[in-house]
């Protein structure tokens, strides 16, 4: 599968944030934590190279732990403040502000010298689509302050979050880069939900799905749905009786049945689940 999309309004979005980033001291990217190298948009590390820089690994709940420490221990090397977080039930947040005071500790040090106390560090929110930028702000806020969406596209423009007196946050809206060099990518970036459902053939992803769970979480796959050991194929099929995906006429709907696989996978129902490996 070649999966590319890059609809118009992200290259505004790159050249907003590219203004916007001579407003901030640090840049927290947000990725997905199943897919960490692959919902790295390459740009950010191009336009945030002189800023201090904090990762956090989001949906760390839907992610293999094991895999977590492993990608949190990779990307430390890569010299970057890295937080294990679940956005929605808030789990890790206390960590994340004392990684900003960390990131930032050269600019704090250089304001006291200058006789500046209590300036709140400016930081920007950046991520791909649906890797949950808007869910995280409003979690750290403790409040709804920006849309969120479990499709990619809801953050439209940036806004600025007034989180506390230490710290100001920026919010961006996702953006992709303009082609995925290695198909892979664009392949991972589909089965988390990054890329828009409408250009997407459902059937063909859960086949890619199972191929890659018959391979690494062949026991999630079998606890979930007691599939035999057969082609894929065969599998979406047996998916579709088992969940009473049927037509008229009793013919298993393979479409239905693979969109279910899906939302299952990526709510976390499945299992915990890492699609790629430091």
């Amino acid at each position: 599968m070649n999966i590319q999309w890059y609809p118009g309004h992200m290259t505004k979005a790159r050249r907003m944030m590219q203004e916007n980033l001579k407003l901030v001291d640090l840049v927290i990217e947000l990725v997905d934590a199943r897919v960490p190298m692959s919902s790295r948009n390459p740009d950010i590390d191009e336009m945030g190279r002189n800023k201090a820089r904090l990762l956090l690994l989001n949906k760390a709940d839907l992610a293999d732990e094991w895999a977590n420490e492993a990608w949190s221990v990779y990307f430390r090397n890569q010299g970057f403040q890295v937080v294990k977080l679940d956005s929605r039930s808030r789990s890790g947040l206390k960590a994340v502000q004392a990684a900003v005071q960390e990131a930032c500790r050269e600019k704090i040090e250089r304001d006291r010298k200058r006789g500046i106390l209590n300036r709140p560090v400016r930081a920007m929110v950046a991520g791909i689509p649906n890797v949950g930028k808007s869910t995280f702000i409003n979690s750290f806020a403790g409040r709804a302050c920006a849309k969120t969406g479990n499709k990619p596209g809801v953050t439209r423009g940036a806004q600025w979050v007034r989180l506390n007196k230490q710290v100001e946050l920026l919010d961006t809206p996702g953006i992709l880069w303009p082609k995925f060099e290695d198909p892979a990518v664009g392949l991972k970036l589909a089965l988390i939900g990054s890329i828009r459902e409408e250009v997407l053939n459902t059937e063909e992803l859960s086949l890619e799905l199972l191929r890659y769970l018959n391979e690494h979480y062949a026991e999630l796959l079998q606890a979930r749905y007691e599939l035999d050991e057969k082609e894929e194929a065969e599998q979406l099929l047996e998916i579709a009786r088992k969940r009473g995906c049927l037509k008229k006429g009793g013919e298993p709907d393979t479409q239905k049945a693979a969109a279910i696989l899906l939302e299952e996978f990526r709510s976390g129902k499945l299992g915990r689940i890492t699609l790629e490996m430091p």
